[in-house]
């Protein structure tokens, strides 16, 4: 929607008016902050200066990660070009000195630089932004791809039902982030297949990102009975759908009646010890567990936000929609970050790449949650899409525009808006095919010469 004269005026006045503001500046004053530079320096090894120093090798690799082409080659090209327009000598633009730099970085250096600003960002978000005076945390999981390399394989392999060499090295990833900013606050890493790579136990090692007082949104999977108890433990409420309740027919005539299909009820602890956990935390759970279980759009609900005056029903129903959020954050990391498919050959440099591309999310989120205080509104409303695009161009023609102009890069972030769609569901299927050639039946080695000897099989008619 086009905003009409008077509101541009509005709106221009507004941001002329916050500009004096610190208060309104605090995410973009977080980004060069001497907390966050500090920070950045106590995380950096040791050093000696090299053609690629940690910081702008830093600097490149998130250049890399979020521009449309992602390859080495390119941001090496772009680095040159730049130095050569600031007046410095010409740089060489083969890749390896930029390769071997980008392994020099410490993952645990990225990993935390994303935490810390995931944490300050949300830290930030004004009172109105969360939901009843508290924090809303939203759980899920996803997975990425990566090349076929024997390393990649070793740590991540491709999905049990395809041949060697057919397919491609996959591992899982799962997230937390803020409803309230949309930062992610923490990620766990793991295999897709095998012992340690579900999303429970991937939960289970950052589950001490939530924080007592927290609200923990997640689907049916992660509701489960030992994470549930822990969280009462820690003083943090969840609200999921019911584990299992796909399956069974829940009995809304026992327990305490709070409603229409709405009771407290106590559920037992499992009879048998997951293999995961040791007997002494086992025999420390609570053998019994009381819960709230009501029935909301077709859906079974469990949470332990027992007190239905203060979260009666409806008000929960409408909350769990907004998990819905992390559908979108998942998908603007993997589909406009482009982090669907990883491009690094070993799995320590995948890893990496993948909390490269967090990091940039984060900062990404940063420069929103700044757009959305000086227009008055909450940063899930703005595109994401959009202010990425920006910023890019922005980059670009840095060095042409003075520091005055980021207001105005913030009012122009701003103008395009998202709808509130909660609860949205669309279809998993895709309408435009991919190109009509067949699948490998066999590894790419032995087709190629196959090609070679017979040439390529002529087209079915």
């Amino acid at each position: 929607m086009k905003l009409s004269h008077t509101a541009k005026k509005h709106q221009h006045t507004r941001v002329e008016a916050y500009r004096g503001n610190s208060n309104s500046y605090r995410f973009f004053n977080l980004l060069t902050s001497d907390t966050l530079l500090d920070k950045v320096e106590a995380l950096l090894p040791e050093h000696r200066e090299r053609l690629y120093p940690p910081t702008e090798t830093l600097s490149m690799f998130l250049a890399q990660a979020m521009s449309a082409d992602r390859s080495c080659q390119s941001i090496v090209n772009q680095a040159a070009v730049q130095r050569l327009a600031g007046g410095f000598s010409a740089r060489s633009t083969y890749t390896g000195g930029y390769c071997r730099a980008r392994q020099r970085l410490p993952l645990t250096m990225v990993a935390e630089l994303t935490q810390h600003l995931g944490d300050q960002l949300d830290e930030r978000a004004p009172d109105e932004w969360q939901w009843q005076g508290r924090h809303i945390r939203i759980i899920d999981g996803t997975t990425v791809t990566m090349p076929d390399t024997a390393a990649n394989q070793a740590v991540f392999p491709q999905q049990r039902g395809q041949q060697p060499g057919l397919g491609f090295p996959i591992c899982r990833i799962v997230g937390i982030t803020s409803l309230a900013s949309g930062a992610l606050l923490n990620a766990a890493i793991g295999r897709f297949n095998g012992k340690g790579g579900d999303e429970q136990t991937l939960l289970r090692a950052i589950q001490n990102t939530l924080q007592p007082g927290d609200i923990a949104l997640g689907d049916a999977f992660f509701a489960t009975y030992f994470f549930i108890a822990a969280m009462q433990a820690d003083g943090i409420d969840i609200l999921m759908e019911q584990n299992g309740s796909r399956k069974r027919v829940t009995d809304f005539r026992l327990g305490q009646r709070l409603g229409e299909r709405d009771h407290l009820i106590l559920i037992d602890k499992p009879k048998r010890r997951p293999e995961w956990m040791s007997e002494e935390d086992y025999n420390a759970a609570p053998e019994r567990l009381t819960v709230r279980e009501f029935q909301a759009g077709g859906k079974t609900m469990i949470t332990t936000l027992d007190d239905h005056n203060n979260y009666p029903k409806e008000k929960l129903k409408a909350l769990y929609k907004m998990r819905w959020h992390i559908e979108l954050d998942l998908r603007n990391i993997k589909d406009t970050m482009g982090m669907n498919v990883l491009s690094c050959k070993t799995p320590e440099m995948a890893i990496k790449e993948i909390w490269i591309h967090l990091l940039a999310y984060n900062l990404i989120r940063l420069m929103m949650a700044q757009s959305a205080l000086l227009a008055d509104i909450s940063p899930r409303r703005i595109s994401f899409k959009h202010c990425l695009q920006i910023w890019l161009i922005y980059l670009q023609n840095a060095q042409y525009l003075d520091d005055e102009y980021i207001g105005y890069l913030f009012r122009m972030m701003v103008q395009k808006k998202v709808g509130n769609r909660p609860g949205r569901i669309e279809p998993r299927a895709v309408k435009r095919r991919p190109k009509a050639y067949p699948l490998l039946t066999r590894t790419r080695h032995e087709a190629r010469a196959e090609v070679m000897k017979n040439g390529h099989p002529k087209k079915l008619k």
